[in-house]
């Protein structure tokens, strides 16, 4: 592979796995707020308004800023009926036929998002609650999201067709 696209698959590898163990803490935070969300409706009898609802947009940014790290570390559910049969390049060349179809994907989501990211900058967007938080952060962060694991498919589609053409990355940058 050239030296630009081995280039690419170790920075997209670096920055995954930068966002994706740092993101990997959020779940304390959210664990925190549904903790206290919990305390003040039951001991204090002051229900938050806000507390499920953002813990549901801590979710929400969790998964899809982690998704791109669990694709990297191979963390996804994978259907199984005949894959572990075939070789090692066999499997890679089938992925990276398949990644193509993610990547049309998340090309087609990541235009969605983005024109939907748009209207909620635009029209000040907010949700239908009594909290009615404004919706453009986290549809700024499902970009980001979706973008990250768009990055890092295109990245493994690399990294499968140096597999099935025998010739393997590096995996200095996978580490």
């Amino acid at each position: 592979m050239p030296n630009a696209i081995r280039c690419y698959v170790r920075l997209v590898d670096r920055l995954n796995r930068g966002v994706g163990r740092l993101v990997m803490y959020l779940i304390f935070a959210m664990m925190g707020l549904l903790l206290y969300a919990s305390f003040a409706r039951s001991v204090l009898n002051a229900p938050l308004l806000w507390g499920v609802e953002m813990s549901q947009f801590m979710l929400a940014s969790y998964y899809l800023l982690g998704g791109a790290y669990a694709m990297q570390m191979g963390a996804h559910v994978r259907m199984d009926l005949f894959y572990s049969r075939w070789t090692p390049r066999t499997q890679a060349f089938v992925d990276a036929i398949t990644i193509l179809f993610l990547i049309v994907f998340l090309v087609t989501l990541l235009a969605g998002g983005i024109s939907s990211t748009h209207y909620a900058l635009e029209y000040g967007q907010r949700n239908y609650s009594s909290w009615a938080p404004p919706l453009a952060p986290i549809k700024i962060i499902m970009c980001i999201g979706i973008l990250l694991m768009l990055l890092q498919a295109v990245a493994t589609f690399f990294k499968d067709v140096a597999v099935a053409r025998g010739k393997p990355l590096d995996r200095e940058g996978d580490a």
